[in-house]
Parts: C-alpha cells; sequence; structure tokens
C-alpha cells in the first residue's frame, strides 16, 4: 500500500442520453449527436473558472468510471477483440482499472452561466451521473499524432446499416423535430453495441434494448444478403431496457 493517498474532488456531473452503460460509445466521437451537459457543482459552479473557455472547440474531461466495481484486475477482455483475448489493463481502455479513472475528448458547443455554470457537449461517451474531476482545453497542434502507433486498434469500428420499422418511424416523425434522435440512434447501433460475447459481426435471434434520450430503442441484428445490418423494431417510452427478449 503506498504512504501517499490522493483524493479526488468532483467539480461537476454529466447528464447524457445515456442513463445505463449498455449502448454507450466506447470511444468519444463516434456518435456526434450524442449530447451531454457538465453541469458544476459548489465552489465549482463560479463563472470565473471557465472565462476564456469559450475560445476552445474541444475538451478534455478526466472522470471516474462510477458504474464499475471498484476492484480491478492485471488483464482485461476488450471487446475489439471479440471479448475472449486477454491484454494488460494499461494496455487498454478497459472501465475496469485502477482508480476508475476515465479519460474523455468532446466537443464544446456552448457555456450556460445563466443559473449555475454548466458546459453544453456533443460526442460525448459518457453515462448519466458521470463524476467529473477535471477539464482541459484540447491542444491539436501538441496532442493531435496522426502517425502514431494504435496497437491491437489500428481504425474505427466498422459501421453496419441500420434499417427503421414502420412503427419506429411513426415514433420518430412526431417526437424527432430536428432529426437527431434519428440520427443518433443509427450512430449506436451502428457500432454494434451488443455485448462482445454475442457473436460479433454477425446476426443472433435475440431482440435488445437501448436507453436513449428518453426512449427505449428496441433493436434485433439482421441478415441483409450476407451482410450485418440492425432492425429498429420499436421505441418505447417509460420501459426499461432489455437485451435477451
Amino acid at each position: 500500500m503506498p504512504d501517499d493517498l490522493y483524493t479526488l474532488t468532483p467539480i461537476g456531473t454529466i447528464r447524457s442520453d445515456f442513463p445505463d452503460k449498455f449502448g454507450v460509445p466506447r470511444q468519444p466521437g463516434l456518435a456526434e449527436d450524442a449530447r451531454a451537459r457538465l453541469v458544476l457543482e459548489g465552489d465549482f459552479a463560479d463563472p470565473m473558472a471557465v472565462r476564456g473557455l469559450e475560445g476552445f472547440s474541444h475538451l478534455w474531461l478526466t472522470f471516474i468510471f462510477h458504474l464499475s466495481p471498484p476492484h480491478w484486475k492485471a488483464m482485461v477482455r476488450p471487446p475489439r477483440l471479440g471479448g475472449n483475448a486477454r491484454i494488460g489493463v494499461f494496455a487498454s481502455r478497459s472501465t475496469h482499472r485502477p482508480n476508475r479513472l476515465g479519460l474523455s475528448l468532446v466537443e464544446l458547443i456552448d457555456i450556460d452561466t445563466r443559473d449555475g455554470v454548466s458546459l453544453v457537449l456533443k460526442s460525448a461517451d459518457l453515462v448519466d451521473g458521470t463524476p467529473v474531476v477535471d477539464i482541459k482545453p484540447y491542444l491539436p497542434w501538441a496532442e493531435s499524432c496522426p502517425d502514431a502507433r494504435t496497437g491491437f486498434a489500428p481504425e474505427a469500428p466498422t459501421q453496419h446499416p441500420v434499417v427503421f420499422s414502420a412503427e419506429a418511424e411513426a415514433v420518430l416523425s412526431s417526437s424527432d423535430n430536428d432529426g437527431s434522435l434519428r440520427r443518433l440512434i443509427a450512430q449506436v447501433l451502428a457500432q454494434d453495441p451488443r455485448p462482445a460475447y454475442r457473436s460479433k459481426g454477425s446476426d443472433d435471434d435475440r431482440q435488445y434494448g437501448v436507453s436513449l434520450r428518453g426512449f427505449n430503442v428496441r433493436f434485433r441484428a439482421e441478415n441483409d444478403k450476407g451482410a450485418l445490418r440492425f432492425r429498429v423494431d420499436a421505441l418505447e417510452t417509460g420501459q426499461e431496457p432489455g437485451r435477451d427478449d
């Protein structure tokens, strides 16, 4: 046990489209229409603390994986490797890690100081209720390395087609004024959010449910002329998501 222990105090809390972990994009920037708001709290809700931040388009957020267990293991099974192959935790972006610290790059849309201080964000990969412990502006000239090696994740995840049933289309036509909900659903499902142990890259017989922006999106994977695609069967309100109906 180290002699020095450090206490982290959350500076604010995330409010986002994702009420639970299932369906959250595995990296930031993969769902551009994902909306989030970082609400600063206590002494940190001071407009002086964010003065000058409006000049930056992107931010680094350091946060706590608060829904992950406090214990960790030296070896993990990344979803990118099918959930079976093991690698060292420090060679991964697993949520099950020492201190449960996460780092996410998000786009800053607005700074709202009308009632406290909150940052309006997009492209976030953060669960609703996530505690944030620090904010730093992103500097592309210092932090963008196009020629960096990327190990077992050399490119972005494969994107699969997403189609909507007539029932889902009817709900969208009455509730999705700006089309952002449709785009968010497509962006999330296109990455195949199913658990890694479920025949990744193939269809199966189960219907899944993912909670997005107040809706339980019921969907299934299907084979379309030899290619994987996802079909949205229904959009339900006021119901808990399910994965294995």
